[in-house]
């Protein structure tokens, strides 16, 4: 399960991103496991087979990543992605969620539960990697094929009885705060913010802690959710 010395191994600056991948099928984690060790900055330090099991490595190891499937027996991927990255969870680790079914109910449960991520498995090895990366930096990734209509959700009209939007900041935007968030609704990178504003990516890093306390938000996702939520962002043409 575990390859020799990894599990182990120091946290460095140069270390590789160690991930974990869950997954009841057996030929899908050999078949993740195989394109994701031949990254030189990817390492796969576990596998489970179902939630409890995930959970369980995920909590003894703390991986930079998890890769959890949704449909899992024993406890299924929402749930176990509640108990890793959740609200109530003191110190969270970084989820994507990666399954075979595009569903809303899966997307936004797993978006609620604290998932940083969420891929479909046809979305190819390349894009795997990408989420992975993306998740140890910080940043999120969502399937192309769902970023439109998980933005249409969430601008949306809601009627009386849905859950209201979060609220305004507590503590008002700066206006390079607001630029920042405005390129985190649509999509971008760190490094992708960083090049279009001509500032250094620990500068940007800065804006986005300070607009988390501000927002009091879990994640770049829920940032980019207030954003189109109140009307600070919109699609790329």
């Amino acid at each position: 399960m575990l390859p020799p010395n990894q599990a182990a191994a120091g946290a460095t600056a140069a270390s590789p991103i160690r991930v974990l991948i869950a997954d009841d099928q057996d030929m899908v984690r050999t078949g993740f496991r195989f394109f994701l060790d031949a990254q030189p900055d990817i390492t796969v330090v576990a596998e489970a087979a179902d939630g409890e099991e995930a959970v369980a490595l995920a909590r003894r190891l703390r991986p930079d990543v998890c890769l959890l499937d949704i449909r899992m027996p024993r406890l299924d991927g929402l749930e176990a992605t509640r108990l890793l990255a959740g609200p109530e969870v003191a110190d969270p680790l970084r989820v994507v969620v990666v399954t075979t079914f595009d569903l809303d109910e899966y997307v936004y449960g797993a978006l609620r539960g604290g998932a940083c991520g969420f891929l479909l498995k046809d979305s190819g090895p390349t894009l795997l990697a990408e989420a992975v990366r993306a998740a140890a930096a910080g940043d999120s990734l969502v399937s192309p094929s769902v970023t439109v209509r998980l933005l249409r959700h969430l601008t949306a009209p809601r009627p009386p009885a849905a859950a209201a939007p979060r609220p305004a900041a507590a503590e008002p935007l700066t206006d390079r705060e607001l630029d920042v968030v405005r390129l985190v609704a649509l999509g971008r990178t760190n490094a992708e913010i960083a090049a279009e504003l001509y500032v250094s990516l620990s500068t940007v890093k800065t804006h986005l802690s300070s607009v988390q306390l501000k927002l009091g938000a879990r994640n770049r996702v829920e940032i980019a959710a207030w954003a189109w939520q109140h009307g600070h962002a919109r699609p790329r043409p």
